[in-house]
């Protein structure tokens, strides 16, 4: 998002000069140093990045129901040379975090089920779901307790197929599972779809500051700019009447 909006700010700079629109062309070249300094060097980024993860930091210890879920959201798998997939690097993190949470249920006494969501999005024949689980059996979930949605292609599919297995599953305690810079955007979407839920924010992203702009910057930049578009979209389209059908929230 900012890399296009340098471009598209550096090619309206060119036009001008081609059409000798001199103050348009510096208003292009400023805007466009503006975001290259403002958001490279990591000054601007807070005004991104804490609306979405400051209300959401990584719950310690929830407050167990007597049926359980811990929804864990994927974050894409890797393909290697020889075929094979893997879970991203971004994956492992979240998954650390739904393990920690489901044993710490157990060890409790309480029941509880992993609910993994995540389809085929990369094309690699296999789905999020199913890759995840061959590590969180290696960590040591129960097979019994695992529960794999493998259909969805997005975050707003996680929450509309999630909640109907939640439902069915008759969960009375919900905990989402997801970077922190995502959780906003998950709960907004389950909430849409009747599931209150509490959410564990698996890590959190913060800014370098630089002297010079940094491609992490402005790459942090685009993630966070993508899950505050995601917001507004799902804000216009409910206005619109153009999301599914939603469901009171808590409607478990």
């Amino acid at each position: 998002m900012i890399s296009a909006l340098l471009t598209l700010s550096l090619l309206a700079a060119l036009l001008c000069l081609t059409r000798n629109l001199r103050r348009g062309a510096f208003l292009c070249i400023g805007t466009a140093l503006f975001l290259l300094f403002g958001v490279g060097t990591g000054l601007l980024l807070p005004v991104l990045l804490v609306p979405l993860q400051g209300p959401y930091p990584q719950i310690r210890q929830p407050q167990w129901g007597k049926r359980n879920a811990i929804v864990l959201l994927g974050a894409g798998v890797a393909a290697g040379l020889g075929g094979e997939v893997h879970p991203s690097i971004w994956s492992y993190s979240r998954m650390a975090e739904a393990v920690r949470l489901y044993r710490a249920c157990r060890q409790e006494g309480h029941d509880c089920a992993l609910f993994v969501s995540g389809g085929d999005a990369d094309l690699t024949g296999r789905s999020e779901a199913e890759v995840y689980r061959d590590t969180l059996l290696g960590l040591g979930v129960d097979p019994r307790d695992l529960r794999l949605e493998t259909h969805s292609l997005n975050t707003f599919q996680n929450a509309q197929f999630s909640s109907e297995l939640l439902k069915r599953e008759g969960a009375d305690q919900v905990v989402l599972v997801s970077s922190g810079i995502h959780l906003r955007r998950s709960l907004c979407y389950f909430t849409h779809f009747g599931i209150r839920a509490e959410a564990s924010a698996s890590d959190r992203m913060k800014e370098k500051r630089s002297w010079m702009p940094l491609a992490y910057n402005l790459n942090l930049a685009d993630v966070a700019c993508h899950e505050h578009l995601g917001i507004f979209r799902y804000r216009v389209y409910q206005a619109l009447g153009w999301n599914p059908k939603s469901t009171s929230p808590g409607g478990l």
